[in-house]
This record gives C-alpha cells, structure tokens and sequence, in this order.
C-alpha cells in the first residue's frame, strides 16, 4: 500500500499559500483527500520545518507538492496536483484490474 505526504505552505505572514489552499478544497471536492495520509507544512518562517525538509530532500522549489511512496518504497514526487490525481486514477484503475484477474 503507498503512503501520500501532502505539502502545504505557510507563507511569511503566516497565511496558507492561495494555491495550497485551492489545492485543499479540491482535494475534499473531488474525495482525494482520504486518500491522503499525512500532511506536512513548510514554513516560510522555519527551513527546519518538516515541510521544508522534505522539500529539499526531494528537490522541489515550490508548493504544495504530494509524495508517493509506493510498495517498494520508491518516491515519486508530484508539483502539479492534476499530475497527482492523474496518476491516482491510473493507479486505482491499475488496482482494481489486478483485483478482477
């Protein structure tokens, strides 16, 4: 079973990034958001912030981001969120083929 990390960004002033926040509301419209299994921010105000962490582990400059480590423990890390859902319909459809087999 993977394992999601959603990264959401606090900006300087201590708001939500606008895009993290828009990311959020789809992730509950669309029913993404149980799918997910952590959530981790990166504190503008903080560079040790787990968010921030984790963004330099995997080379990504900007946010939200989405970390999926599938079942061999590979990462495989997504900047774009309709990359991401892309890639969790082609997984769930990949899934249930291999469930009817």
């Amino acid at each position: 079973m993977s394992h999601i990390t959603f990264v959401k960004k606090i900006l300087a002033d201590g708001e939500l990034c606008k895009k993290c926040q828009q990311v959020s509301e789809r992730l509950l419209s669309e029913g993404l958001i149980a799918q997910i299994d952590r959530i981790a921010i990166a504190d503008a105000r903080d560079a040790d912030s787990e968010g921030q962490r984790l963004a330099r582990k995997h080379g990504i400059s900007r946010a939200p981001f989405f970390l999926v480590e599938d079942d061999n423990g590979d990462v495989i890390a997504f900047d774009v969120y309709f990359k991401f859902k892309k890639y969790m319909a082609e997984r769930d459809r990949n899934r249930a083929t291999a469930a009817s087999r």
